[in-house]
């Protein structure tokens, strides 16, 4: 029976040579993706900005709503079409979206490392990605065998495509499927399939390519439900993130421990965060995740 451990553990990124979180402070971060700065929102660093003054490429101003909108403000020359970055071995393309985000989530780098840990030494693995985005998680990942990734948007899986040729992985064993993730975990499980890993990164609400709604609170536990049916006792992980909701890890652990009863392992939760760049540098939370894990 899986072990539901009740200390929250927090997953921390640090900078590599293609992204740092410069500082933050006053609702606000700087970071750097390559040579270029930016400046976005981020209403958990409560505390005051370490430099006196921030030198920045752009900053995305948000909407007067909570939800979303807004858009960027350039202040010097930024590609509009996007620039290369590398992360280990696996090279893409940043990118300033209508979103606020730059084509990837850097704070996801620590969960890339343990999902390979959890598979070290395998190279005929198969792993999930739903809500995979531009597919820099599923690159990373291919170095252990085949990767299925799923999204329900045409433009981001264009964009993974790309992201495999900067690669130079187009011929990895990756399936891009742009789906329903809920759709499809439910036919992989009528399908009898089965997975040494998954990773969900599902956001608060979205849609579906044929206009299927997405609601987490909602829709979360039947779909966490179907996934823990196409992982068995020799499954290694099953990694769940979720972002920008007032919940707390401690519910995503008791979900994973309530599904996830039957098997072995250790179930864990807590935050991810990201360290400043620095001597002493601050940790910034970004999200908050559970995971299952079976070393065994």
């Amino acid at each position: 029976m899986a072990q539901l451990r009740p200390h929250a553990v927090m997953m921390a990124g640090h900078a590599w040579d293609d992204y740092g979180l410069v500082d933050s402070g006053h609702g606000r971060k700087l970071e750097r993706y390559g040579s270029y700065r930016f400046i976005r929102p981020e209403p958990q660093a409560m505390w005051q900005p370490r430099l006196g003054e921030w030198d920045a490429h752009g900053e995305f101003v948000p909407g007067s709503d909570e939800d979303g909108g807004g858009r960027w403000r350039y202040d010097k020359p930024v590609p509009q079409d996007g620039w290369p970055l590398r992360w280990r071995a696996v090279d893409f393309t940043a990118q300033c979206t209508p979103f606020r985000h730059l084509g990837f989530f850097p704070d996801m780098a620590p969960v890339w490392e343990w999902m390979r840990s959890q598979l070290d030494g395998e190279d005929d693995a198969e792993t999930l990605n739903l809500f995979g985005y531009t597919g820099v998680g599923s690159l990373a990942l291919s170095q252990c065998g085949k990767v299925t990734h799923v999204d329900a948007s045409k433009k981001s899986v264009a964009q993974a495509r790309e992201n495999a040729a900067l690669a130079g992985m187009e011929d990895r064993p990756i399936r891009w499927l742009v789906d329903d993730a809920a759709k499809f975990a439910a036919r992989e499980v009528r399908r009898e399939r089965r997975y040494d890993g998954i990773i969900l990164d599902p956001p608060k609400f979205g849609r579906g390519p044929k206009g299927e709604t997405w609601r987490l609170e909602q829709d979360l536990p039947d779909l966490v439900s179907d996934c823990r049916q196409l992982l068995d006792a020799n499954s290694r992980f099953l990694f769940l993130t979720v972002y920008a909701v007032r919940m707390s890890s401690l519910a995503l652990g008791g979900l994973l421990n309530e599904i996830f009863a039957d098997l072995p392992g250790v179930i864990e939760h807590g935050d991810l965060s990201v360290q400043e760049e620095g001597e002493h540098g601050r940790f910034l939370p970004t999200a908050i995740f559970a995971r299952w894990s079976n070393p065994s």
